[in-house]
């Protein structure tokens, strides 16, 4: 029989544990059923003992990763019977060091969820981007908690959207309260002609991926898109996008979203090649394409495409 697992991963003091507290006591998951957590970390949140009682929980220490191995699993189930487990996973630590135990025994992951304080958000991103990246690509969730009116949640959204489109987001305040997040967009998304100037193409890709119903039907402007018509591509389409950096030089990929160029106007662009710059006008429609894995996806519809020019910063962050 399957073991249901929740790995609960983020750094130090990120509030997982109070994270792995508050579910407890959630209705939805006050069933009765034994829960076994395993902390791989001491933090200042500790688990009181008549809150364990209260919640039919008891909470195993694992000091070093190497003794987290099959037959621990397995003597764990034996000697405990819990119906579930919970790991309190360090944010140092690989998740191969996790994954290869739970595919050598009966545990099965239901989920993935990452906290991170954003109180610290920004120096872990800039001194840890590799590790938090890889973290937000596993994650099926990443909650932000105590955050603040300064908390810039949008950036940390279309951060992780950037390389985990499944991902959940959410935002909370110190005091558990839903932070309300208001994307504040650089362009009109209800204007005659959506304007995407170069430097905004990151947050319209996001937003498009995010809220696809706000863009069907629409046409939009992309200034300086790099166009790109890849080996094999059929007659008559184009990938226009940017290169964007999510982590670091080593993870450098490009952006953008199948574009048909069925009876497109130009006034300076009499063949459109493959590494030009262009400015793209087009109608933005939603299908399913086989640019997507016959999946249903943005595709857009050129209208005019003209001769552009290769924006100062050639990269777009997020």
């Amino acid at each position: 029989m399957e073991m249901p697992v929740y790995l609960i991963w983020g750094f130090l003091e990120s509030g997982k544990t109070s994270f792995i507290k508050d579910t407890l006591n959630q209705e939805y998951f006050a069933d009765g059923e034994r829960t076994m957590i395993l902390s791989f970390e001491e933090g200042e949140e500790e688990y009181e003992k008549e809150f364990l009682e209260e919640s039919n929980s008891f909470v195993l220490q694992i000091d070093d990763i190497e003794d987290f191995t099959p037959a621990f699993v397995e003597n764990c189930e034996k000697n405990y019977h819990p119906d579930r487990i919970m790991i309190e996973y360090n944010g140092m630590y690989q998740i191969e060091d996790v994954m290869d135990v739970i595919d050598e025994t009966d545990l099965e992951l239901y989920q993935i969820i990452v906290t991170v304080d954003a109180s610290t958000a920004d120096l872990y991103l800039k001194n840890m981007r590799s590790l938090m990246v890889e973290m937000f690509k596993m994650a099926d969730m990443v909650i932000f908690n105590r955050c603040t009116d300064e908390t810039n949640a949008s950036s940390y959204r279309r951060s992780i959207k950037a390389v985990s489109r499944r991902a959940q987001v959410g935002f909370e305040r110190a005091d558990g309260k839903e932070f309300e997040l208001n994307e504040m967009l650089p362009y009109d998304p209800e204007a005659e002609i959506i304007r995407v100037n170069e430097d905004d193409f990151g947050i319209w890709y996001i937003d498009v991926l995010e809220r696809p119903n706000v863009y069907m039907g629409k046409v939009v402007e992309l200034s300086n898109v790099f166009v790109r018509r890849p080996h094999g591509i059929p007659a008559g389409l184009i990938l226009p996008g940017r290169s964007a950096m999510t982590c670091c030089e080593d993870d450098i990929t490009f952006i953008g979203f199948i574009c048909q160029m069925h009876h497109v106007k130009s006034s300076t662009m009499k063949k459109i090649q493959d590494g030009s710059w262009a400015v793209l006008t087009a109608k933005i429609s939603m299908e399913n394409h086989k640019a997507y894995g016959g999946e249903r996806g943005p595709v857009l519809k050129a209208l005019r495409i003209e001769q552009g020019t290769q924006p100062k910063e050639k990269l777009i962050y997020f």
